[in-house]
Parts: C-alpha cells; sequence; structure tokens
C-alpha cells in the first residue's frame, strides 16, 4: 500500500451472482484486506470493479489513518 492509501500492487476482483445482483470483492494482493460491494446484474462490469476499487481504497486509507 502506498502512503496515500492507495494499493501499491496487485488487486483481486472476484464476481459471484446474488439473486439479481452481483457480488464483488476487492482484495489488496499486499494486505489481504478485502472489501465487498453488491450491484444489479445489468451494471457493466468495469462499473462494478471500479466502485469496489474505490471502496478499498478508501479502507485500506483508513487503516493507515489517512480518511
Amino acid at each position: 500500500m502506498s502512503a496515500d492509501g492507495t494499493p501499491r500492487g496487485e488487486v483481486y476482483f472476484e464476481f459471484r451472482p446474488v439473486g439479481r445482483q452481483i457480488r464483488v470483492t476487492a482484495i489488496d494482493a499486499a494486505t489481504g484486506i478485502e472489501v465487498v460491494v453488491l450491484g444489479p446484474v445489468q451494471a457493466a462490469q468495469s462499473d462494478l470493479r471500479q466502485l469496489a476499487l474505490r471502496k478499498l481504497m478508501r479502507r485500506l486509507a483508513g487503516e493507515t489513518g489517512k480518511v
């Protein structure tokens, strides 16, 4: 993780359908910290990925006290 809370290395994404929604998990490879977002099945995968990444970045920033 960099000083501003953004992932420095790889981020893994998992997309799982849950009924009429998609559950997206974003995992920071360096720290193992993960976040989950839910979105409609009709949403573009790129939009859901971006949303999950922003949530992960905020969580990582919070871990370093830079919220």
